[in-house]
């Protein structure tokens, strides 16, 4: 087990750069560092507990045996920290209490991050405390309200980049329906990142996946309200690195606008997406369970009249079940000049829970493989793809 604690209503919290290795190891003389009782850090609300966990993490950093940083209980104030390594010894960072960002307003901060983990192996965050960035008054601020983007407010709680081997186990993250594009968990060029048994209530992404992400396992997660779980806005950008081997399964959305979903820019850059398997998932009053969208242009900002250069192949969608908003349950949009390649349906059963009538499918430029129960019949209503316009 490795990341177990509790993010609040939070603005940017963890940024976790070139980690691996994230499985607590124990024993071996290592040290236990209090930062109330060794560097007098107070629970008092008014002083900032950045220079004593600075300390604390310098110490433990240095040292040749395994140790342990242990925040009490209580309600601390923590300005930006950047915990830096390489270390010679394994460290746990234990946070029974709870931080605050030191202010709501994002212009306190320099960069758009809060904390920083970088270059770190053999690295354990655990307890039942927490991480409050006090995001529900930042999202607030005049200008935000009402607008699906706003560029100046950070966009994830959670940004795991380069790193190799972490798990996220017993995670909460809790942010407001309102707040624009809180992704809850971003990973971008990592391999062998976990998510288990985790809650995940955000204004965006439950988990969003980006480019050069492998070997990558979501188990046991629930995600609501917004968005749920997205292989994301792929190949926007140039030189992005290919996403091979993604497993979502035992999971469940909750009021949700989508469910699973694959989505790539229209007339971008070239790229491939491959080896990514959806099974037992449920989904409750759902809008859009079950997408994958070559057509995806929010805000009009793509080539519109283009199609997606990202080959998509070897995808599965497995033992689906649960109601759907809307008519439909599933929509697979396909690039006309490289379309879908061996995607599976398997025991897909989502009835429509609105009043207009059954669940109903659509689908382009794909020859799924089909078995099991289909409810609705699979890809029944053949369309036009059009460009998603909308987040």
């Amino acid at each position: 087990m490795a990341i177990q604690f509790n993010l609040v209503s939070s603005m940017l919290i963890l940024v976790l750069l070139s980690i691996s290795s994230v499985e607590g190891q124990e024993g071996g003389g290592g040290g236990v560092i209090d930062v109330v009782a060794k560097f007098g850090a107070k629970a008092d609300e008014k002083t900032y507990l950045s220079k004593p966990l600075l300390d604390d993490w310098k110490e433990a950093c240095a040292s040749t045996s395994p140790s342990k940083i242990v925040i009490p209980q209580g309600i601390y104030f923590l300005s930006t920290a950047t915990l830096d390594g390489p270390c010679k010894a394994p460290i746990e960072l234990q946070v029974e209490g709870t931080m605050k960002a030191p202010a709501a307003d994002p212009g306190a901060f320099k960069e758009p991050k809060w904390i920083a983990f970088n270059r770190i192996e053999n690295f354990k965050l655990s307890g039942g405390g927490g991480f409050d960035g006090q995001g529900t008054t930042a999202y607030k601020r005049e200008g935000c309200k009402g607008h699906d983007y706003c560029g100046s407010l950070p966009i994830f709680h959670d940004n795991v980049l380069g790193c190799k081997n972490i798990t996220f186990e017993r995670f909460t993250v809790s942010a407001p329906n309102e707040s624009p594009n809180t992704d809850g968990i971003h990973i971008g060029r990592s391999d062998g990142v976990n998510v288990l048994n985790s809650e995940i209530k955000t204004g965006d992404d439950c988990v969003s996946i980006g480019d050069g992400s492998k070997n990558l396992v979501i188990n046991g997660v629930t995600c609501g309200p917004r968005h749920a779980i997205s292989i994301s806005s792929l190949r926007l950008f140039k030189n992005e690195e290919p996403i091979d081997g993604v497993t979502v399964k035992n999971c469940t959305m909750i009021n949700t606008s989508n469910g699973v979903r694959i989505k790539t820019w229209p007339g971008a850059e070239p790229g491939t997406c491959s080896n990514i398997h959806f099974e037992d998932i449920t989904v409750a009053n759902v809008s859009s369970p079950i997408i994958i969208d070559q057509k995806y242009c929010p805000w009009n900002k793509c080539k519109i009249n283009e199609e997606s250069k990202v080959k998509l192949s070897y995808i599965s969608f497995k033992n689906i079940h649960g109601t759907s908003a809307r008519p439909e349950a599933f929509k697979i949009i396909c690039s006309d000049t490289l379309p879908c390649e061996n995607v599976e349906l398997a025991d897909i059963e989502i009835m429509h829970s609105g009043p207009n009538g059954p669940s109903v499918s659509q689908c382009s430029n794909v020859k799924p493989k089909v078995s099991g129960k289909q409810n609705p019949a699979a890809c029944s209503t053949p369309i036009q793809a059009k460009p998603t316009l909308t987040a």
